[in-house]
């Protein structure tokens, strides 16, 4: 794109060269430090926010609790219609949208516009969900008494994302607890603020057609001042927190102490296991895109490979010539396979990482550079890796791709069940055994395990999340709206007399 395109898209979006950093439908003119929004392709800015401070966070949590008191009376299938026409105004501004994506966070074009379509997918999916927050009717062991329990909002919820997903996360989140009856606060990442703006504008404009305000509000300002006291404000019942693991313990303790509830979406260090007898084709286009979609920087990207033995040499042959082939390049031209990391510290993370392969015993097979251009662009890199490859448990955030060789299933499922993360994770197998092994009790314990797929991309349908480090969360599909409601058991009595619950006697 030109300048002036990048310009034009821009305003689309409702961004400007300063941008206020607060919003409860109307924007707080936010008088904190200024934030720069930085291009990983070229290093340069794009535009600035002007960070929210904590007088200004006092005056959006203000506002989403004077809207919860009314939001939370709306009938759930007309919160669903509001969340309706978020996804029709998404739909409108995709590509804009899709290409901001892009030029702030730095994925491929087709990533960026995929994740506005996630956005869409569960605005849709919440629209539906808005008439099934269904409740169970049980049977009561006293006679002319009825007993049953319902969902109740929550109250104001708070969303802190990365910088990774800027924009689906939030959609994840936001459309379930507004069509729960929830009012939001989201506190983006400091490295994509705009992407944050621009779809605080797109929910402005969404309100403002309904006559609401702060049903869906923003903040964006220090973790140190804006993001400490939103952690720990008794007012916000929930905190929903996708990011590192570091990250999750802090945010968990801080929580937990004052008893609030967390949803949390954290670190994964996903492996895909290829069996002998697997589809070679299938499994490499999956790890391919596994490990070097979104530079690396996906919670589910593919970080280690396991191979069985009869088909490691030939896997790995195939896989370096393919790493060498990947188009590195600008995200906003079509023929890129991947973009930037994020910004120079990740580089600097990369590099270091791979220093302390090489000290560990990992052996570079291809890849391991920086790219001599402007911007943050390294080349994807793969790693024969011992099986005592102590860096192998951490997760970096970058596109590096660890390859061992094992003998059995039950080598490769300790191997891969040896990390602290339990996100996502994979087997290629054309034996059922194998495959239904893999999924049982004894197989993967990841919170998403697939066969014949890679880690990456997940549908909206089925809760996302994982367990061990990853935290336990699970967002988006399935059954996840009932983290954003609280449960109430009722009984009623239409009788005449007062028994007692498990035959006690009191008599007065």
């Amino acid at each position: 794109m030109t300048q002036a395109e990048i310009q034009k898209m821009l305003e689309s979006l409702g961004i400007q060269g300063n941008n206020a950093g607060a919003s409860t439908g109307a924007w707080i003119e936010t008088t904190g430090a200024e934030l720069a929004s930085v291009n990983p392709t070229t290093g340069e800015p794009i535009a600035g926010v002007r960070q929210a401070t904590v007088d200004d966070y006092e005056k959006v949590v203000a506002a989403s609790e004077e809207a919860f008191r009314s939001w939370r009376m709306v009938p759930a299938p007309q919160r669903g219609e509001v969340v309706r026409q978020l996804g029709d105004e998404l739909r409108r501004v995709k590509d804009p949208l899709g290409r901001l994506v892009s030029l702030e966070m730095g994925k491929i074009l087709s990533e960026g516009l995929g994740e506005v379509q996630e956005m869409i997918d569960v605005c849709d999916f919440a629209v539906g969900l808005s008439r099934q927050l269904y409740g169970l009717t049980m049977h009561s062991e006293r006679a002319t008494h009825r007993m049953y329990e319902q969902w109740h909002p929550f109250g104001t919820i708070g969303i802190v994302t990365a910088f990774n997903f800027p924009v689906a996360v939030w959609a994840w989140n936001a459309a379930i607890a507004a069509a729960c009856g929830d009012t939001m606060i989201w506190k983006p990442s400091s490295k994509t603020p705009l992407t944050a703006v621009a779809v605080q504008n797109i929910a402005n404009r969404v309100m403002a057609n309904n006559g609401l305000t702060g049903i869906f509000n923003l903040v964006i300002g220090r973790g140190s001042e804006v993001g400490e006291r939103l952690i720990n404000d008794r007012r916000l019942p929930l905190i929903s927190a996708t990011g590192s693991c570091r990250m999750g313990r802090r945010i968990s303790r801080v929580v937990g102490e004052r008893l609030g509830r967390c949803l949390l979406e954290l670190g994964g260090n996903n492996a895909v296991i290829v069996m002998d007898d697997a589809n070679l084709d299938l499994a490499l286009r999956a790890v391919m895109f596994g490990s070097v979609g979104t530079a690396g920087q996906r919670c589910t990207t593919t970080r280690r490979l396991i191979l069985q033995k009869g088909i490691a040499e030939s896997f790995t042959r195939r896989l370096v010539s393919a790493y060498g082939q990947v188009n590195i390049g600008d995200p906003l031209d079509e023929a890129t396979l991947m973009g930037p990391l994020v910004d120079g510290g990740a580089v600097d993370e990369m590099m270091a990482a791979l220093k302390t392969i090489q000290e560990q015993g990992g052996e570079i097979l291809c890849g391991g550079k920086t790219v001599d251009r402007p911007g943050y662009f390294v080349e994807p890199t793969l790693v024969r890796a011992p099986k005592d490859l102590a860096i192998a448990r951490d997760e970096t955030f970058a596109p590096i791709l660890y390859i061992y060789e094992v003998d059995s299933l039950e080598e490769a499922m300790a191997l891969h069940n040896d990390v602290p993360q339990g996100l996502s994770s994979s087997i290629f197998t054309t034996h059922l055994l194998t495959a239904e092994t893999f999924l049982s009790h004894r197989g993967s314990d990841c919170g998403i395990a697939n066969v014949n797929i890679g880690t990456s991309g997940a549908e909206i349908g089925g809760a996302f999340g994982g367990e061990k480090d990853t935290g336990g969360g699970r967002e988006s599909g399935s059954d996840s709206w009932k983290a954003y409601m609280r449960r109430q058991t009722n009984t009623i009595n239409w009788g005449t007399e007062m028994p007692l619950a498990q035959g006690v006697k009191f008599d007065i």
